[in-house]
């Protein structure tokens, strides 16, 4: 016989399961969530000590939650991991003050952006027409950081103003793929990174920039978690 025909009832402890799985997963991005201001509070107040534990803990929190939620099942998701732990291992490096330190977190953040193309890539580009406007905000970046590779060659040469001209690039290529995913936090996210980055560099070659470290700080937080808000949502 049929069943008779009436409300579908949707058994309690599947309504608990999914309830919990909710829950666990609004904790799981307050971990990061609630580790950022910290560092932010450190860097505006000039605090080392709390600095030094604090930035690279928000990387390494939001590294746990992409794990937790179920970036290690495909490609795309381990390819984010790989670059957020470069993005870990860039922000160590840049704890330090000297070119040697600027460098190595400059080689560090190289390679994660390299990460953050490969996943976009795999991720898929089917590049909408809102997409095109990526191309604008990397002129936009372009120009406001046109006087960066000048300053580095000025500075110190070739080994610094190589390395910068090879990141500059690498960033624009995770920039515009970012837009070309058609995924619009992915697009956001890698905007407001590329900000953060133009900030530091503007900082740093140029000319000083009012608050730029805790700009630099809560642009780059900022659009980290949107990439991986972006990029799981875009598999879930």
């Amino acid at each position: 016989m049929r069943p008779p025909s009436g409300p579908h009832l949707v058994p309690a402890s599947a309504v608990r399961t999914c309830h919990a799985e909710e829950v666990s997963e609004e904790l799981i991005w307050l971990l990061p969530a609630a580790a950022a201001p910290v560092d932010w509070y450190a860097v505006a107040r000039g605090h080392r000590r709390l600095e030094v534990v604090a930035k690279p803990l928000v990387l390494a929190l939001l590294i746990v939650a992409a794990v937790v939620l179920g970036a290690t099942d495909t490609t795309e998701g381990w390819l984010l991991l790989v670059a957020l732990f470069f993005g870990l291992l860039g922000d160590i490096a840049l704890l330090g003050a000297s070119n040697r330190a600027f460098l190595a977190g400059l080689a560090a953040f190289l390679v994660g952006h390299l990460a953050f193309v490969a996943c976009f890539v795999v991720l898929g580009l089917p590049m909408p027409g809102w997409s095109w406007f990526g191309p604008v905000a990397l002129l936009a970046a372009l120009v406001a950081t046109r006087r960066v590779l000048p300053e580095a060659h000025q500075l110190a040469g070739a080994k610094l103003s190589v390395p910068v001209g090879v990141y500059m690039g690498v960033i624009g290529a995770m920039l515009i793929c970012a837009w070309f995913t058609g995924e619009p936090l992915i697009a956001a996210g890698a905007t407001v990174f590329a900000a953060s980055d133009g900030t530091l560099s503007v900082n740093k070659f140029v000319r000083p920039v009012p608050h730029a470290r805790l700009a630099i700080m809560v642009t780059y937080h900022v659009g980290q978690g949107l990439i991986v808000l972006g990029v799981l949502a875009a598999l879930s």
